[in-house]
């Protein structure tokens, strides 16, 4: 009789409750320009510290929904992205002990209204209405923790239309798995289910309806979504 010991009955325990976390989480997190090859391409300085933000639970879809432009936005891009799945509640969590409130992870999609954003920047606006609308965080099912020896090791891809157009690693990453966790943990309470998207490789583009999007994260999951007008 195999013997599992505390350390993973309480990891094993966490992949099962964040397994209905479309469902069950209350907040999305999404920390953006989180890639050194976005940085090195818009020849920008490197975040001193995460860039946060969130996303309504609302925006959440799964495959076999298509992805729905809003008529409000003219320029919506894609941005394939690595999502951790809060296991437990933590507040003010030190890096060292981040992960141990992991439950798991996710290939994700955070698609974003680039002319809303443009404006906002300009303006010193809410990204909210650009991140957070209809549809905007296509997700695949859990990745369970144990199927992931080390979270800044993935490759992960999209295509349009069958053609590649982002290409990555989150070995690649800014801010790390840990990083971020401790950081908003300062902010806010993280809780069971919540989500953390932890940012795309450089790529992101536009895309329009009629589109494929597919997309990948090593061998672990894959999505296919097709692309229409509200």
């Amino acid at each position: 009789m195999v013997r599992l010991s505390a350390r993973c009955l309480m990891a094993c325990q966490r992949s099962q409750d964040a397994a209905n976390f479309v469902f069950e989480g209350k907040k999305i997190i999404g920390v953006a320009l989180n890639y050194m090859c976005a940085v090195n391409a818009r020849k920008v300085p490197v975040p001193k510290e995460p860039i946060v933000f969130l996303k309504p639970t609302t925006s959440y879809i799964r495959e076999g929904s298509p992805i729905v432009l809003p008529k409000v936005f003219t320029k919506v891009a894609y941005e394939v992205e690595l999502g951790v799945i809060i296991g437990s509640r933590c507040k003010n969590v030190s890096r060292e002990q981040a992960m141990q409130h992991v439950g798991g992870y996710c290939l994700a999609l955070d698609l974003t209204a680039q002319c809303n954003l443009t404006a906002a920047r300009a303006t010193g606006g809410s990204w909210t209405l650009g991140k957070g609308f209809d549809t905007s965080t296509p997700v695949s099912r859990l990745i369970p923790l144990d199927a992931v020896n080390d979270p800044h090791a993935l490759p992960l891809w999209l295509k349009v239309n069958g053609e590649v157009q982002q290409s990555g690693c989150t070995a690649d990453l800014v801010f790390k798995v840990p990083d971020i966790i401790a950081y908003v943990s300062k902010y806010m309470t993280l809780e069971p289910n919540d989500l953390i998207l932890t940012g795309t490789p450089h790529g992101s583009d536009a895309f329009k309806a009629g589109d494929v999007i597919e997309c990948g994260l090593a061998d672990l999951a894959t999505m296919k979504f097709n692309v229409c007008d509200e």
